[in-house]
């Protein structure tokens, strides 16, 4: 029933993708959203998958993939991290991804970043990366990163796809219509590098103050919103000769 349903809504909302073939004749950067322990490793924090989840898995794949090409090529990565200080909770989730644990840091597949030349990493403590790349002086570390590597397509993938993937598109998206984000001209989606998380709502009416989260279906309306709000969408991404 619940997949007749999601079948139904993805034909009345659908979202077009098309495929992306990257060869170095656009300034492109890859940006990683939050593909850390605690929102991807099974039992690394409240948020983390409690079993094996192949959404997931192929998120982390197809990200990996993506950063070692791009890393290879010299090409700019920025790796937003979540991470929260304890005592400062983010509402309405429980804690997860506290400073300096190990849900805080990237999968083992992708934490060879950390020593990567070419790879900015930036550790956020709220939902909004673009937000979460502010200084207490006003300027913004992803702003920066955009116009010294004179960017401009920034091609997007992490988790969760509704939530940070989708504040952080919708942020660039803004910024740069408003001139913030110059040379930036397109923000793109890899859906097969994007995952979000599965709350049944059995489970969550079990638990109190929780509220249903489909993966499917909220990985599909996190697209559906990021394209509606500007960005493109592609299910397919392959390098061409340089």
């Amino acid at each position: 029933m619940v997949s007749h349903s999601i079948d139904l809504l993805k034909q009345e909302l659908p979202v077009e993708q098309d495929s992306l073939l990257l060869n170095g004749d656009v300034k492109t950067g890859l940006v990683l959203v939050d593909i850390v322990n605690g929102f991807c490793t099974v039992g690394a924090g409240n948020l983390a998958p409690k079993q094996p989840d192949n959404q997931i898995s192929t998120m982390v794949e197809e990200s990996v993939r993506l950063a070692r090409a791009f890393c290879d090529k010299k090409w700019p990565v920025f790796a937003f991290l979540d991470s929260h200080h304890p005592d400062i909770p983010e509402h309405p989730y429980p804690p997860h991804c506290i400073a300096g644990t190990d849900e805080a840091r990237l999968v083992p597949e992708l934490q060879w970043l950390e020593n990567e030349a070419n790879a900015t990493v930036r550790r956020k403590d709220c939902i909004d990366g673009f937000l979460g790349s502010i200084e207490k002086d006003g300027s913004n570390v992803f702003v920066d990163w955009i116009k010294k590597n004179q960017i401009k397509i920034i091609l997007v993938v992490g988790i969760c796809t509704d939530i940070c993937v989708l504040d952080f598109v919708c942020s660039a998206l803004s910024a740069r219509n408003r001139g913030f984000l110059a040379p930036l001209e397109d923000v793109i989606i890899f859906s097969q590098a994007c995952a979000t998380f599965d709350l049944p709502l059995h489970v969550a009416r079990a638990a109190k103050g929780a509220i249903a989260h489909p993966q499917d279906l909220m990985h599909h309306i996190g697209l559906y919103m990021a394209k509606g709000r500007g960005a493109k969408v592609v299910s397919e991404v392959s390098f061409g000769a340089l």
